[in-house]
């Protein structure tokens, strides 16, 4: 071995004593992906790198994989059911016709009211059916039927979007699902129904052609007044077969599927705009799908639907009543329209048989059994409506309709298209207590605040132009306290009180008291106090019934229990049962007002309604032209609203009730008050008179200082919307509340025995009493005339016994018998002139 040191070999590096052996020299690879061995640990392969653990929220995120499995099993379990309900579910047997039953309305003590009647349906081929027509219907409810399958998912979801986010109750069915629910299946609104809905469309889809679904949609969809299939709708609403129908026609039926009964503008003529605007959308869709052109759209004019005629069955009231239950629980959303019409129902309503017996009763001797229709044409025109409430509870006891139902299908107790006049006036002043308001010099409005009564006074503070209403006859008063001014209705004094109270206030009270915010014609202006809203029968009732319940409102209610198939299963909540009361306005602001109301029934327009023998709270009131004459009036115990209409039997228009029942006019103190006062009496008959408990506002009772005697006739006693006379008086001087005449002869009474009380509180001053025993009459007093310084005749006309001689001077000898009013013409009157309403 040579002693010269050797060479290193390339790659050689002394060790450290004790250390293994040298790993072997990196190939290239290794050079590039590292060591196969992590430092340290020769000999072993290197542990794969762990995902690190998802922590936090992020835990409860799901990952890709998850979602993706989800959607799969999702998409596959859809698929297995959809195949299952498509196998399982058949499509039924017909049963549209044979499931139809009559719906049982009762009054409250369970006897029968009425049953509606049988189906009105006439099956008619597609051919028979004016293309017009067809259009209409596709462009109203599926345009796209004759392309689309039978399901519209879109439509669907978009239907149930609008409903959740509260549009109103939408339908996302296709002409196909709407014809299997009215063929096939019911109206009842549940998840089983929807499904069989679902797949029994589908179905259908494939097995019948579109035309006959087509034609079996148009001849089971309900159009409303009683009516099935578009050949009853036809006939109903104009008379014609479906094969005539126009594009005019067609497309108001199609617009009626919408809303069957709410779109019918005869019997919701305040519903008449929103008619329209579904008519008018029809028309659109027509054009929009080239099956109208536009100028053949442009020339279609709105075809007037004829007046109705309701089913046999449902002749005088009956049918005004369960057209208003009907209505009352779709507006309640208690049952819906479609379900309603499938029948089965037993309905009890608030109704008292005894009262409506009664109201019937006073309309028929006080209105309908003086009419000559043969001799005097306008009273053919004479309608009348009425509705009495439960102040305390809310519940309708009585409603009287109109003249039958067979002959007039609207109901004159729930139409909102008559003014309701001066009926409207105590609003203003409930408002302007409930405000605390005062006049414009600073003092607080009270009865006893002193207004300016002078005739087209322009009313001061008013920034919307220049308003100047007219009192009745032109009179003026000078200045006059506020409850002299509601018993003589003068416009000049509620006009300037609205103002200084504000409309928008005002209305805000009438809203609260009752009246619906909708209501037409109701706007924040200083006529609001006249009187030119056009609210309803019903509306008028449930504001003077929150009045009378010391301004605590319970909302109106007609239905105490709804049962089906003989199973208490429609459940009604406790407010359409018993609405809980609450208080709209201050109880001071109510009893003040009705304190003013005991005035003008005490010696205002009202007088008549003093022969109900109770104490009781009232208001007069006229429309424009005389084409309505109301009285509205409470007791503690019942809140009634009468009002007299005039419409043509033929066309329904409006009509004036001049020269109607032989008076030159008819006035809310005339009729309506003497129907208001014995229907008082006869349904309060047997139960204890009560006074009012009032709690009047600080200076209430403050007596009159103007120095105008309420009695005083300054003027004509009564003045309403556009100028009328509530009340009237004779050439001869008396006053009163008969259309002219003394009501009651002179507001007497006759108790016991032959007594009679005569109180004349027209152009006297004094008291005319007398008594009649065995015949024989003893003096009766003085009456003393203030205008001219004489009463001649005595001022009565008509049907009254006298027990004496009336001479030239007023006195009135033994007085004059009995509650019968004088119906004896308004001598010299002539109709008042028409105002103009701003």
């Amino acid at each position: 071995m040579s002693d010269e040191p050797q060479q290193r070999s390339q790659g050689w590096a002394p060790r450290e004593p004790g250390a293994g052996p040298r790993p072997a020299p990196a190939t290239a690879a290794e050079q590039r992906t590292g060591p196969r061995t992590a430092p340290g640990r020769p000999g072993r392969k290197p542990k794969r790198k762990q995902r690190p653990k998802r922590t936090g929220l992020r835990r409860l995120v799901p990952t890709w994989r998850m979602l993706l499995g989800t959607i799969l099993g999702s998409v596959l379990l859809l698929a297995g059911l959809f195949a299952l309900g498509y196998f399982l579910v058949r499509i039924p047997s017909a049963n549209a016709a044979a499931i139809k039953q009559s719906n049982v309305y009762l009054y409250a003590d369970g006897s029968q009211l009425a049953r509606d009647g049988d189906v009105n349906r006439e099956n008619v081929s597609l051919t028979q059916i004016s293309k017009d027509a067809q259009h209409a219907t596709l462009a109203a409810e599926d345009r796209d039927f004759y392309s689309e399958s039978a399901i519209d998912p879109k439509a669907m979801l978009r239907a149930g979007w609008n409903t959740v986010t509260g549009k109103g109750r939408q339908s996302g069915s296709t002409i196909t699902q709407q014809y299997v629910k009215n063929y096939y299946l019911g109206q009842e609104q549940t998840v089983t129904r929807k499904v069989k809905e679902f797949f029994i469309s589908i179905k259908l889809d494939r097995e019948k052609s579109k035309d006959d679904i087509l034609e079996g949609y148009l001849n089971t969809s309900y159009y409303g007044r009683n009516a099935y299939g578009i050949q009853a709708a036809a006939q109903a609403y104009y008379g014609v077969n479906a094969r005539d129908l126009t594009v005019g026609q067609g497309a108001y039926l199609a617009a009626l599927l919408n809303a069957p009964s709410e779109y019918d503008v005869i019997a919701h003529p305040e519903n008449r705009a929103a008619a329209l605007a579904r008519w008018n959308y029809v028309l659109d869709g027509m054009v929009k799908q080239k099956w109208l052109t536009r100028a053949a759209r442009d020339r279609v004019a709105f075809p007037a639907p004829k007046q109705a005629k309701g089913p046999a069955g449902l002749s005088g009231q009956r049918g005004y009543l369960v057209q208003a239950v009907n209505d009352y629980l779709a507006s309640n959303k208690i049952l819906d329209e479609d379900t309603l019409t499938s029948g089965g129902y037993r309905i009890t309503t608030t109704l008292q048989k005894s009262k409506q017996v009664a109201f019937v009763k006073a309309v028929d001797d006080q209105v309908m059994d003086q009419l000559d229709k043969k001799n005097r044409k306008v009273d053919t025109y004479v309608r009348a409506g009425g509705v009495a409430i439960d102040p305390s509870s809310g519940k309708v006891l009585a409603m009287y309709g109109g003249i039958d139902y067979t002959k007039q299908y609207v109901n004159n107790a729930t139409r909102r298209d008559y003014q309701v006049g001066s009926t409207f006036k105590p609003f203003v002043f409930t408002s302007a207590v409930q405000n605390g308001s005062g006049t414009r010099d600073g003092g607080p409005i009270t009865p006893n605040t002193v207004y300016d009564g002078t005739d087209q006074r322009p009313v001061q503070g008013w920034n919307g132009g220049s308003y100047a209403p007219e009192n009745e006859d032109g009179v003026s008063y000078g200045d006059i306290s506020v409850r002299t001014a509601t018993d003589k209705s003068v416009n000049s004094v509620y006009a300037q009180m609205a103002v200084d109270v504000g409309p928008a206030k005002v209305e805000k009270t009438a809203v609260a008291l009752g009246l619906p915010a909708d209501t037409p014609d109701l706007t924040a202006s200083p006529s609001i106090a006249l009187g030119p809203a056009t609210a309803s029968v019903l509306d008028m009732a449930e504001a003077y019934a929150t009045l009378a319940n010391h301004g605590r409102r319970g909302t109106y209610t007609l239905v105490g229990k709804i049962t089906k198939d003989g199973s208490e299963d429609v459940k009604l909540s406790a407010q359409d049962v018993r609405p809980s009361a609450r208080q709209v306005v201050s109880r001071e602001a109510a009893d003040t007002t009705t304190s003013m109301l005991q005035s003008v029934v005490d010696g205002g327009t009202g007088q008549a309604a003093q022969n109900a023998g109770r104490p009781a709270a009232g208001k007069t009131g006229t429309a424009e032209e005389d084409t309505a004459a109301w009285f509205a009036g409470y007791t503690p115990d019942l809140a009634t609203v009468v009002s007299v209409m005039g419409q043509d039997p033929e066309t329904g228009a409006h009509k004036s009730l001049y020269g109607a029942l032989g008076m030159a006019r008819i006035n809310g103190g005339g009729y309506p008050a003497q129907i208001w006062a014995q229907f008082t009496q006869d349904a309060l008959d047997g139960t204890e008179a009560s006074d009012f408990d009032l709690q009047l506002q600080p200076g209430a009772d403050e007596p009159d200082d103007t120095g105008l005697d309420p009695s005083d006739p300054a003027a004509v006693d009564g003045q309403d919307t556009g100028g009328t006379t509530d009340g009237g008086q004779d050439e001869n001087g008396t006053q009163g509340g008969a259309n002219g005449s003394t009501p009651a002869s002179t507001n007497g009474q006759t108790q016991g025995q032959g007594h009679t009380q005569g109180q004349t509180n027209g152009r006297t001053q004094g008291q005319s009493q007398g008594q009649t025993n065995g015949g024989a009459h003893a003096s009766g007093g003085t009456t003393t005339g203030t205008t001219g310084g004489t009463t001649t005749d005595g001022g009565t006309t008509g049907s009254t016994t006298t027990g004496g001689t009336t001479t030239d001077g007023g006195t009135l000898d033994g007085g004059i018998t009995g509650t019968t009013a004088g119906q004896g013409p308004l001598s010299g009157l002539t109709p008042r002139k028409q105002q103009q309403k701003h």
